[in-house]
């Protein structure tokens, strides 16, 4: 397949289950301007980060090489245009793996503005981390404020559907803490029930916002430790109870 054919335009592009679909998006005339963006990402490198930073810096420099200069390389085999979103020569990119997230670059705060008017949250270092929306906020704008390139995937970092006024979102994962994924976990076969999984791991969030970590361990022993394809995910969501480090508790389930 030459390179072309390798380059979606104006779609957003959904890992599920190892499979790709190509989604075109409808909504206002707004997010559709912010979202027409070429992407190229090579099928191996979707759900897990590079071998080593030399492997990464390869894959981007050879990434770039085939697509030229109005392209950045993003990390874990992504590249896409230079200004997107508008401006943003540096864009930030969150990456999602079978147990993972993580983001390339840093993220820059370009002022509140329509849409995005609320607080970002810095940790010990200054670095942004989070954001607390505002009345009225759209995912779209977040995005645009901070440089996240792809913005729709705040929410599914932060195991939601919709975002509400007064939230703390997680923008900047840590990499080095496991995070679960809140669509499907990874390995989920055809028809898997989707919905009971999607409302545990939401119960597992909000119980660790509260701080309940003997809640948290009812919950997953109550089902949601059979509902992972993969024992091993399961063991690490165990080990981590077992801790009750809150701090990871908290990045696992946002």
């Amino acid at each position: 397949m030459n390179l072309a054919a390798k380059v979606t335009t104006g779609v957003a592009v959904l890992v599920v289950g190892g499979l790709v679909a190509l989604a075109v998006p409808s909504v206002s005339a707004a997010y559709a301007e912010v979202s027409a963006w070429a992407v190229f990402q090579p099928t191996e490198r979707r759900t897990a980060e590079p071998a080593s930073e030399e492997d990464g810096d390869q894959v981007g420099e050879q990434t770039i090489d085939e697509l030229g200069d109005g392209y950045v390389y993003v990390g874990n085999g992504t590249a896409i245009p230079k200004g997107s979103p508008a401006g943003c020569e540096d864009p930030a990119w969150i990456h999602q793996g079978e147990m993972s997230a993580s983001l390339s670059g840093d993220l820059v705060d370009r002022g509140a503005r329509d849409l995005a008017a609320g607080t970002a949250g810095l940790d010990d270092e200054g670095r942004i981390v989070s954001y607390t929306v505002a009345p009225g906020d759209a995912l779209y704008a977040i995005g645009d404020r901070f440089c996240i390139a792809n913005a729709l995937t705040i929410a599914d970092l932060n195991h939601t559907r919709t975002i509400q006024p007064g939230e703390v979102l997680l923008l900047h994962p840590d990499r080095s803490i496991p995070w679960v994924p809140y669509l499907i976990p990874a390995g989920a076969p055809a028809g898997y029930r989707q919905i009971p999984y999607q409302v545990a791991i939401e119960a597992m969030g909000t119980a660790a916002d509260a701080g309940d970590v003997e809640a948290m361990r009812a919950i997953f022993a109550d089902g949601l430790s059979s509902m992972f394809p993969n024992p091993a995910h399961a063991d690490m969501i165990a080990q981590a109870l077992d801790g009750g480090d809150l701090h990871v508790l908290r990045q696992m389930f946002p």
